[in-house]
């Protein structure tokens, strides 16, 4: 077969550039791509994208090489229905290595119909430093290349406040756009700019914090064969998703009128505080995830689709999450069961093997963000503990013992709070294992023996799942905590 390209595909013609796009990876084509393709089809946006490749190695040459087209194979479930479907991209008009073609970087400040400076560096792509000049060819760090950028077009267009621009950064960090322009405006600083620039920078371009979701495995080598079938051409850019799409974006009315994505169907929410979908997202997503891998993981699944499919499991994680994490959060309730639901949909992809023990990695941390302000929340609301999320605690204390029956766990931490638990689990008293572990400030912020009757409820938990096991150690633990409540 023929790798696809324009003059063989039928879709020769190219689009103004209106975005540069810094970053080429799986989840920019799987997301950002896929979204202003159906812009330009369902509103008529007409906007083609010019991706930057951000460090000195990456896919611009293979992008370039197919004209930047590529097929998206999308895969979930929804409301138990298996969905598959699969689209071609067509809306990347240019890909660039500013470090093999700097000039060609710079030209894109000078094109008249820009307006959107969308990103994703990874986590650690929003940095400062101090290094970077402005005469580099290019900059070290993105905030950098992007300052050189936004600097070269406010002299090409002498200031024009109608040639500013709409910057909209997809990096998996809090405040991800706040960080941005500090860092650019640091620059400003650094690097003695005008103070015209900086004013510009400041009133007339915008920032936009965002919220990003949707799990993009990427190329799908291990079925390969099977994707390639379903085509008439040569790929090498193929990228897989699942078909939950959640775009959670700060603005106002102008955003809104700039980007009209109530016309496309997409779950794309433009709002004016992002912070309550981020905490739904953390502590219903992630928090479910940190909450099963332990308990699951002792009960003997090995995925996160096992677990929400297991009669004893499933219904464990259902109810933390609709009888007890829900209840902390102070969202509407209708939408907030039907983002749960979706979130079990999602745990129940066939189409996305999510080992339990691949994201087992630092389940401390990820419990005190995750889990732990859900627990004290609802202790807060009802004045007593959350049955699942305290077993799920415990659950969690005796996975860091790091063996079960024999076989060793999948434990994955820093050093320091790996030797701490091996350390108390040298002990077979299941009070000072729990006392210990709940003072300890260094893991939660706080001393959690403070939570009436957590101390005791932990302690119980543990010694129901070395002496029964999970299922039936939480039977036990629920009858026991049931009946202290009572008693209260």
């Amino acid at each position: 077969m023929e790798k696809i390209n324009r003059s063989n595909s039928g879709f020769s013609e190219k689009l103004p550039v209106k975005i540069v796009q810094f970053g080429e990876g799986n989840f920019l084509r799987a997301f950002v791509e896929y979204a202003f393709q159906k812009l330009n089809k369902d509103a008529d946006f007409n906007a083609g994208i010019a991706v930057v490749q951000p460090i000195d190695k990456g896919l611009v040459n293979m992008i370039n090489a197919q004209d930047g087209l590529y097929t998206l194979f999308m895969k979930g479930v929804k409301k138990g229905e298996e969905i598959q479907e699969k689209e071609l991209i067509t809306n990347i008009v240019k890909a660039i290595d500013p470090y093999a073609s700097f000039q060609e970087f710079l030209a894109l400040a000078k094109e008249e119909e820009l307006a959107f400076i969308i990103s994703n560096t990874t986590e650690a792509g929003i940095e400062y430093i101090e290094s970077d000049r402005p005469t580099m060819q290019p900059p070290v760090s993105f905030p950098a290349k992007l300052t050189v950028l936004l600097h070269e077009r406010f002299k090409h267009f002498k200031g024009d406040k109608s040639k500013a621009l709409t910057i909209i950064p997809c990096e998996l960090i809090n405040y991800n756009s706040d960080t941005l322009k500090e860092i650019v405006l640091k620059y400003c600083v650094d690097w003695n700019l005008e103070a015209d620039f900086k004013l510009w920078l400041i009133n007339d371009c915008t920032f936009h914090n965002t919220l990003v979701d949707r799990i993009v495995p990427g190329y799908p080598k291990d079925q390969i064969e099977e994707y390639n079938s379903q085509l008439k051409y040569k790929d090498d850019l193929i990228v897989s998703a699942e078909s939950f799409f959640l775009w959670v974006i700060e603005g106002d009315d102008k955003l809104k009128a700039k980007l009209p994505f109530e016309k496309t169907g997409l779950d794309v929410k433009i709002v004016a505080d992002m912070q309550p979908y981020r905490t739904r997202k953390v502590r219903i997503l992630n928090g479910a995830h940190t909450a099963m891998i332990p308990f699951s993981l002792l009960y003997g699944n090995e995925t996160v689709k096992e677990t929400v499919d297991n009669a004893f499991t499933g219904e464990f994680v259902n109810k933390a999450v609709f009888d007890e994490i829900n209840e902390t959060l102070n969202m509407d309730k209708a939408e907030l069961a039907s983002f749960s639901e979706e979130i079990l949909d999602r745990f129940r992809n066939p189409f996305i093997k999510h080992l339990l023990s691949s994201i087992a990695l630092n389940s401390i941390s990820k419990f005190k963000v995750r889990v732990l302000p859900s627990l004290t929340g609802y202790v807060d609301i009802h004045h007593k503990l959350p049955v699942h999320l305290t077993f799920a605690f415990a659950a969690l204390i005796r996975f860091y013992k790091g063996t079960w029956k024999g076989e060793s766990l999948p434990v994955n931490d820093s050093e320091d709070i790996v030797s701490f638990f091996d350390g108390l689990w040298k002990s077979d008293d299941y009070e000072k294992i729990a006392r210990l572990t709940l003072q300890n400030k260094s893991f939660w912020d706080e001393d959690l023996t403070l939570i009436p009757g957590l101390t005791k409820a932990i302690t119980t938990a543990l010694e129901e799942i070395d002496a029964n096991g999970i299922e039936n150690g939480f039977a036990n633990f629920q009858k026991q905590l049931h009946t202290t409540t009572q008693n209260a």
